[in-house]
């Protein structure tokens, strides 16, 4: 739903679309499975109640269960950046951890006031009811009990204007395998986040500006690079604000992001020498390595062939050519901008992808296997090479 536009759907098209793309046997259960994102809306889909679709992101494919829990972190050493009135910089985490069980609470996607936020932002005219989005079936478990033993710890960040539920099903992924994930929310920057005591605060000081702030996107970049920092301060220092953070090797730390987020990752690891691996999901790269680029440290770009293939954006040849330690430049053939999160899931089955883009759950699956495959070999001393997939490309060698 990022980057949507509106749609000359009928909004009920849409939902049973987004019903499709998500949970085909429970939209069987209400008769409407042989209807398609494509189909003319009949009587008996307009009978179809909202209420009765279940949404549910693709299942982890590792072989553990998946805990979460929540962290309202704030440092207060920096104001926020964006509405420094607000006082100081605010951040909600949610980490994610391999389980014994999967005993607890399923977590939900996003609260029904971040959902409708979500909505109007991304999907306006869309029709959607908040309800859809915020009952989306994910499959990690309220404090489950952990998994013993100490984990490689990953540190995730969303693109501008989206919620650190966008990367939920790489995150659950990720932790099924065995990794520590820190989601992280940054205030002003997502299309709505509920702060505890605060209520939900979006975007609206960045997004809604007719140009960005001094600085350029570089200030947000950076502002993100020192959040992502005071996080691993918080989980790893010598009082650490998560109750589990005995779980987390503080030796095999990693940085990923999608968009801006990407960005954020190697702007991170420029400042922050504790973190050993870092990926780009389709993000520009607004802060500019040095001709040091990132030492011997290992990084992966991989984003859409339409955007990021050599020559396409220039800020990822001088990327490029500035890395000096491992490095991997992917490209996925049919890729667009949002089918490195979940939400490409809806945005494909609604029609409101290009011609030609490839299919959300293979994007999904993609983007799983190859970030898992990349920190396997950083955190984990793997020596496999990064898998081959007729769709992806590699620039550079593989």
């Amino acid at each position: 739903m990022s980057d949507l536009r509106r749609s000359p759907m009928m909004p009920i098209r849409h939902l049973l679309a987004v019903c499709l793309a998500f949970a085909p046997a429970a939209c069987a259960a209400t008769g409407t499975a042989a209807i398609t994102a494509t189909a003319t809306a009949t009587a008996t889909a307009t009978a179809t109640a909202p209420a009765a679709l279940r949404l549910e992101l693709p299942r982890p494919t590792g072989p553990h269960p998946v805990g979460r829990d929540v962290l309202y972190l704030v440092d207060k050493s920096r104001k926020d950046p964006w509405v420094p009135a607000s006082g100081p910089r605010r951040l909600m985490v949610s980490m994610y951890y391999p389980a014994r069980s999967a005993t607890g609470a399923a977590v939900p996607y996003l609260d029904q006031e971040e959902a409708a936020s979500l909505i109007r932002r991304k999907a306006p005219g869309s029709g959607l009811p908040a309800q859809v989005i915020s009952g989306i079936r994910t499959h990690a478990r309220a404090g489950a009990p952990p998994e013993g033993g100490r984990h490689p710890l990953v540190v995730l960040s969303p693109g501008l204007g989206l919620p650190r539920a966008s990367l939920t099903s790489l995150s659950e992924d990720l932790a099924s395998r065995g990794y520590v994930v820190a989601a992280v929310d940054h205030a002003y920057e997502s299309s709505g986040t509920t702060f505890p005591g605060v209520g939900l605060l979006t975007c609206a000081p960045l997004c809604d500006q007719p140009k960005p702030p001094e600085g350029g996107k570089a200030a947000i970049t950076r502002s993100r690079a020192a959040d992502l920092a005071f996080v691993l301060d918080r989980l790893t220092g010598r009082h650490p604000a998560w109750g589990r953070a005995a779980l987390i090797d503080r030796r095999r730390i990693g940085v990923a992001g999608h968009s801006l987020g990407g960005d954020a990752a190697s702007a991170t690891m420029l400042a922050d020498r504790r973190i050993k691996a870092g990926v780009n999901l389709d993000g520009t790269v607004n802060v500019a390595l040095p001709a040091t680029g990132l030492g011997d440290r290992a990084f992966l770009l991989m984003g859409s062939q339409s955007e990021h293939s050599p020559g396409r954006d220039r800020t990822w040849d001088d990327t490029w050519r500035a890395l000096r330690g491992w490095k991997r430049w992917l490209t996925v053939a049919g890729a667009e901008h949002d089918s490195f999160t979940d939400l490409a899931v809806p945005k494909s089955a609604a029609g409101l992808s290009s011609p030609g883009t490839i299919a959300a759950g293979r994007a999904v699956e993609l983007t799983r296997t190859y970030v898992a495959a990349f920190y396997d070999r950083h955190l984990r001393n793997g020596r496999q090479p990064l898998p081959a997939d007729p769709e992806v490309t590699f620039h550079g060698g593989r």
